[in-house]
């Protein structure tokens, strides 16, 4: 620095040197031009490999992530044997005599609509009897059904069934 190579320059406690670019020749307004069509040759080539890079790796990863040779064929023979057992347990399904004939199943179908019916009719009935009894209760629709032991069928998870 005292020789004038370096230059110096003080911040607080920091010192800094740094090369004097007075020493150096100046480039001329060719050789700039020139410099800056390196530089945007060498911008065109870097992102022409990094894009490079970019389908190279996308390319690693759909081949990391497909199955090898010997994985597809033991999925394959997998496959197989299911298809082979869902096929053996088809032929049982329909070589089985004991197939429910259509005026059963309307029967049962009836009789279970029939149930519902009466389920969905007792339920209101017995709904609005604990209603009017609870209307003059003085405490909670709970304590209520603790005190007298009802159970409901939201207590044992039963869910009236569909129409």
């Amino acid at each position: 620095a005292q020789q004038g190579r370096v230059r110096e320059k003080v911040y607080g406690k920091q010192k800094i040197y740094f090369a004097d670019q007075e020493q150096l020749p100046a480039a001329s307004d060719a050789e700039l031009r020139g410099l800056d069509g390196e530089i945007a040759t060498r911008s065109g080539q870097l992102q022409a490999l990094q894009q490079s890079c970019r389908h190279m790796e996308a390319e690693l990863k759909d081949l990391n992530s497909s199955m090898t040779t010997p994985e597809i064929a033991r999925e394959i023979e997998a496959l197989r044997k299911d298809c082979a057992s869902y096929t053996e347990k088809l032929e049982r399904i329909k070589s089985a005599t004991n197939h429910v004939t259509p005026e059963e199943k309307e029967k049962v179908c009836r009789e279970q609509q029939l149930y519902r019916r009466e389920w969905r009719r007792r339920k209101r009935m017995a709904t609005e009897l604990l209603d009017a009894i609870l209307e003059g209760y003085p405490k909670s629709k709970k304590q209520f059904f603790e005190e007298v032991g009802i159970e409901t069928d939201e207590d044992h998870g039963a869910v009236l069934p569909a129409t």
